[in-house]
């Protein structure tokens, strides 16, 4: 029996732990080729044999995305691992909140570098071979704080607000030519990342789910946009929040 993703090759970015995981774990029990990849090796060698360990295929490529050439690295070394690339899900961010007053240049350069130009150059050394091929799929991995002002998060974000709109100018640029785009915006999710949650469950039990969202939960909706499943889907924002964008 085939599996929805079956001979395809995904490379997710920040595949170690939380949603990123949880994606690359969603992808392979679909059938994909998942390229872990992320900047502590052993934590992606640990994660390459988890999922070798449930019977799916899987590989590394460590990368730090900080700068240009990072980025630009890892598509090239992820393509070597298979020859191809056929599904992008940019998840690798990093974020600290805080006025705008207290932010520094290298704040600056190191939001915008992992959240949006890793992306964007990933986008640009990836995506042209999609497109030879005549199919794809990149996802974008957003936040809540993307759609609406915070005084502590403007820097955060607008990275990632500006990661929005690249999703839907590249499902114009990319979709006449077989390149599906589209992407995902979490809400309060339980992760390493959220410190488990801590503190959240308040602001969690005012929205409809009533809950903090799992990663899974997120990861599912990453592999729905990234197969055939949603081959009428360009540049859509999927919110997976728990209906905090709706109340």
């Amino acid at each position: 029996m085939t599996t929805p993703l079956d001979g395809r090759t995904a490379l997710v970015t920040g595949s170690t732990s939380g949603i990123g995981r949880a994606t690359a774990d969603a992808l392979a029990a679909r059938g994909a080729h998942v390229i872990v990849s992320g900047r502590d090796e052993a934590r992606c060698e640990l994660m390459v044999k988890a999922l070798r360990s449930a019977g799916a295929a899987a590989d590394f490529v460590a990368a730090d995305l900080a700068t240009p050439a990072g980025a630009r690295s890892l598509a090239e070394r992820a393509l070597r691992v298979t020859g191809r690339v056929d599904v992008l899900v940019n998840n690798a961010g990093i974020y600290s909140f805080g006025p705008t007053t207290s932010r520094t240049e290298t704040d600056v350069d190191g939001i915008y570098g992992v959240n949006l130009k890793a992306p964007f150059f990933l986008v640009q050394a990836l995506v042209p071979h999609m497109v030879e091929r005549g199919s794809g799929a990149v996802v974008n991995v957003l936040t809540g704080a993307a759609h609406r002002g915070s005084a502590a998060a403007g820097l955060y974000g607008s990275s990632k607000a500006a990661l929005l709109l690249l999703t839907k100018a590249w499902a114009a640029e990319f979709g006449p030519s077989g390149v599906r785009v589209n992407a995902v915006s979490p809400g309060m999710i339980r992760t390493e990342g959220t410190a488990g949650g801590a503190g959240l469950e308040p602001i969690a039990a005012t929205i409809p789910a009533r809950r903090l969202g799992d990663p899974h939960e997120v990861a599912a909706a990453v592999a729905f946009l990234a197969s055939d499943e949603a081959a009428y889907v360009h540049g859509a924002i999927l919110p997976v929040d728990g209906g905090a964008t709706a109340a």
